[in-house]
């Protein structure tokens, strides 16, 4: 199986819209990648939490079948932990699965 995890930090809209959105729906939709995987981190956790258009994009990544998961101790230190797990995200403590995924030489950009 062809995976791609996309480590995503940046809280800029923008790079949302006209990158990750886009190039992970694409990549699906074309199969380009058989799964994509991303991980949010930092300040992209305050802004899903906090962006009701980001959450409604969000939601439509994992009804296309995107999986998704968030940094836990981010989550919580932007107080939006319940609201990422209500939305169907994966809210887990994320070093020691990234570290996994790089070490089994999995596919890995960073935003």
């Amino acid at each position: 199986m062809d995976k791609l995890n996309i480590l995503w930090t940046t809280d800029n809209k923008d790079t949302f819209f006209h990158m990750l959105s886009m190039y992970t729906i694409n990549s699906l939709s074309k199969g380009w990648w058989d799964q994509i995987n991303i991980i949010i981190w930092g300040a992209s956790a305050k802004l899903v939490g906090n962006d009701s258009q980001i959450q409604t994009e969000i939601l439509e990544m994992i009804n296309k079948g995107i999986t998704i998961e968030a940094c836990k101790d981010c989550c919580d230190y932007f107080h939006v932990s319940d609201k990422l797990t209500q939305m169907g995200i994966n809210v887990r403590y994320m070093g020691a699965p990234l570290t996994e995924y790089i070490k089994n030489n999995e596919h890995l950009i960073t935003l």
